[in-house]
């Protein structure tokens, strides 16, 4: 059965591989964000503009879906960012910004489309991550946000399954975005002329390494998640994806979590000298 999709964030990365494969597999697709322009490149998905931190921008989003197709099945919070950095040094008007965005946005969208779903049921898709799981060194507010998306749609698929309205959430571990760049660009920023920014350049470094290398996971791999959540007639509660996930997530069991503290402080002991990463 063919159905009516919201994908936000579908702009770029992740948001837009998956608004293009649920397009051609027949589904009726609204791609959803603010550079609303990109997603007009998207053959056979309809462009919307959002904003997911201004609730009427979210209102007029889903309005507009309603009035067009009469319903919507399926709902795909995909928008958020990362900001990494020292929680002493991040400013808390960013760290809500983090909030606001990764877990407020989403929370918007999913009580404006509840109402209609409870009609003829439908499905909630949240990209929550291994960061809601494990923590890495310095991403404290980013781990904030995705630990709360995790309690969140745990809280939300207990309530609306007897209502007919499924909640999955997809996991991504390392996936080849600009994710890493951006959140490696927001710890130097954070970071610099503070005690933490000799680590903290160096994780940024890491992670700007790591985001750019080939090993990471194409963000098809997680589009296909996505694609299997919004076409199972019996989803799973996560879908866990991507290169490193459960390594991660078995590792962050297995430790003890002072091995685990020591293990994750690794990249602050890394620099670059001359393309060469070398320990410090």
């Amino acid at each position: 059965m063919k159905k009516v999709i919201l994908v936000t964030g579908a702009s770029s990365g992740i948001g837009r591989d998956a608004a293009e494969l649920l397009a051609a597999d027949g589904h009726t697709v609204y791609g959803a964000a603010r550079r609303v322009e990109k997603i007009a490149e998207i053959p056979g998905v309809h462009p919307l503009p959002l904003d997911v931190t201004d609730e009427l921008s979210c209102v007029n989003c889903i309005d507009t879906i309603l009035k067009e197709e009469g319903r919507i099945d399926v709902l795909v919070n995909n928008a958020g960012f990362g900001y990494f950095g020292p929680i002493e040094t991040v400013p808390l008007d960013d760290a809500r910004n983090q909030l606001e965005v990764n877990l407020f946005g989403l929370a918007r969208l999913t009580k404006e489309v509840i109402p209609h779903m409870r009609e003829n049921g439908g499905r909630i898709i949240n990209l929550s991550s291994v960061a809601g799981r494990v923590t890495l060194y310095f991403g404290g507010w980013y781990h904030v946000s995705k630990y709360a998306v995790e309690a969140f749609s745990d809280s939300l698929r207990t309530e609306l399954k007897p209502l007919g309205i499924d909640v999955v959430m997809i996991e991504p571990g390392g996936i080849r975005t600009n994710w890493g760049i951006i959140a490696a660009d927001h710890l130097k920023t954070s970071s610099e002329g503070t005690p933490y920014e000799t680590p903290a350049f160096n994780e940024a470094e890491v992670l700007k390494y790591a985001y750019s290398s080939k090993w990471l996971a194409n963000p098809r791999v997680v589009a296909r998640a996505i694609r299997k959540a919004v076409d199972s007639k019996r989803p799973r509660a996560r879908y866990i994806v991507g290169t490193g996930a459960r390594a991660l997530l078995f590792f962050h069991w297995l430790l003890p979590s002072k091995w685990w503290d020591s293990a994750s402080r690794l990249g602050g002991k890394i620099h670059f000298d001359n393309n060469s990463i070398k320990p410090q």
